[in-house]
């Protein structure tokens, strides 16, 4: 179990990396340190924050058949870049791009490293 959680923050930092290689206006300043902590932070503001965005904005998700949940993990980024000074986000359109990418990029490593034993 504690293999796996680590697994996956290494893949989330990772994923944070190759976007913020990629994606102009996604910036981290530092090393492989700061990546895991983008990471954990990151997973933080997700598992408090997350829930509660995406519930409050179910209808606006329903109505858009989904793709208001991209908004919402937009700002999730934002949040995150908000709370740490080693994340700069340069407005909306790069942390929707961001989320798009972390995701992508977290289930394509993932597929890479298993999540079961």
């Amino acid at each position: 179990m504690l293999i796996r959680l680590l697994l996956r923050w290494l893949v989330l930092a990772a994923a944070i990396a190759l976007t913020a290689w990629l994606l102009p206006g996604f910036n981290v300043e530092g090393g492989w340190g700061t990546y895991l902590w983008l990471a954990f932070l990151f997973s933080l503001v997700n598992v408090i924050l997350g829930p509660l965005l995406h519930l409050l904005s179910l209808p606006l998700t329903i109505l858009t058949l989904g793709l208001f949940a991209l908004v919402v993990n937009a700002a999730l980024v934002g949040i995150t870049a908000w709370i740490s000074s080693d994340l700069s986000v340069d407005g909306f359109f790069p942390a929707l791009f961001a989320a798009i990418l972390i995701a992508i990029f977290t289930a394509a490593l993932s597929v890479v490293v298993p999540d079961r034993d």
